[in-house]
């Protein structure tokens, strides 16, 4: 039952479909983006988790809602609008290039224009959207397997989140970077971000880290570390984050990544997956907010929700 709800993903079996699917959430990604108000922190950009697997949750053309959804249970791609009109675009070994062509003509279809940066952000190989040939591999048991660690991953990020009351974003999946993530606010102003990140405008960095941070997330492996990981950091870094005590024993501090990362399968393997992603999570915030000395007392609620559902049933 365990390997039902934490299935197995190794990074080196679907290391090409994982790159496939990165750029295609980017294409979906900057559709949303190029139809929505800038929202502090690139908020606005985001995709959310579904059951199977994730969406944009409503974008505006005018008045006129649509909605873009991946489902990695009977791969395809739905593009829905509030009048009843969808149209599918199948999920499954295509080009970057013919997947853009066929979303974009979807779209004329429904009387949708959209206007985008067609080339991806946040790799160091940003190919153009209608050029890309390179990446076209799908492997749909590895993307169902993928949509399923996002929905446990999704589950306790909330149950983690009801724990801070100060500013904390929504769980939310960021397809420049291809991770879910969330992220709580001291709520001081932090020193101007240094930038750098590959094809992505300095300015969208500095405003994204605009404020001091401490932030989670799943990540599905890349070149840095080719293994799927969750992960924790601070901006700014306080001295001595890298040495934290009282870590879980399965995590470790990653100098490439520059941030502590705790292995999917030491997590899915674990006796209580649970317990042990919610105990990392917990610690290294705990050890980042007490070395950079947030006000915990004024931002926090103990280890559990505000309400439980019992409490608002009385």
């Amino acid at each position: 039952m365990t390997s039902e709800i934490w299935p197995a993903l190794p990074f080196a079996d679907w290391k090409a479909t994982c790159a496939t699917l990165h750029m295609w959430t980017q294409i979906v990604g900057k559709i949303r983006l190029s139809k929505s108000t800038w929202l502090n922190h690139s908020w606005h950009v985001v995709l959310y988790v579904t059951p199977r697997g994730l969406t944009t949750s409503p974008i505006y053309e005018g008045t006129r809602p649509f909605q873009i959804d991946f489902d990695f249970v009977d791969h395809r791609l739905i593009i829905a609008t509030a009048d009843h009109s969808t149209r599918v675009v199948a999920l499954g070994p295509c080009s970057v290039a013919s997947f853009y062509g066929e979303i974009v003509s979807a779209l004329h279809e429904l009387d949708i224009e959209t206007h985008i940066s067609a080339s991806p952000n946040e790799v160091a190989e940003s190919i153009p959207f209608a050029q890309d040939e390179k990446h076209a591999a799908y492997d749909a048991d590895a993307a169902h397997r993928f949509g399923r660690v996002l929905v446990q991953s999704d589950r306790l990020f909330k149950e983690f989140r009801t724990r801070f009351i100060g500013k904390c974003s929504p769980v939310h999946f960021f397809w420049g970077s291809f991770d879910l993530a969330v992220t709580r606010f001291s709520g001081r102003p932090a020193p101007p971000h240094p930038g750098g990140v590959p094809h992505l405008p300095d300015p969208v960095t500095r405003e994204a880290y605009s404020h001091e941070v401490s932030s989670c997330g799943f990540w599905p492996g890349g070149d840095a570390l080719p293994e799927p990981v969750y992960y924790s950091y601070a901006y700014p870094s306080p001295p001595g984050f890298e040495k934290a005590k009282g870590i879980p024993g399965a995590a470790f501090f990653s100098d490439a990544l520059r941030e502590w990362v705790l292995p999917y399968e030491a997590v899915r393997t674990a006796g209580a997956p649970d317990d042990l992603l919610l105990d990392f999570l917990q610690r290294t915030y705990a050890a980042a907010a007490d070395l950079a000395k947030w006000d915990r007392a004024a931002l926090e609620h103990g280890n559990g929700p505000l309400l439980s559902p019992a409490a608002l049933r009385n």
